[in-house]
């Protein structure tokens, strides 16, 4: 009997997209870009706040 195909979702990718990866080059610059900061403003708003997206742009924001 064959296994009936799994429904693809976008629940991973928003989920992914909701974090920023703080030691991955390009999230970094990235976020840096979005919020006119540098690179190590970014790290150190995710090293203080976690990685949640929303709460580091909210401390860059400052």
């Amino acid at each position: 009997m064959a296994k009936a195909a799994k429904k693809k979702t976008a629940r991973g990718r928003k989920q992914d997209r909701a974090r920023v990866a703080g030691g991955q080059k390009y999230e970094v610059g990235y976020e840096a870009k979005k919020t006119g900061r540098s690179a190590s403003a970014v790290k150190k708003a995710v090293k203080k706040v976690g990685n949640s997206r929303k709460r580091v742009e909210k401390r860059l924001a400052r």
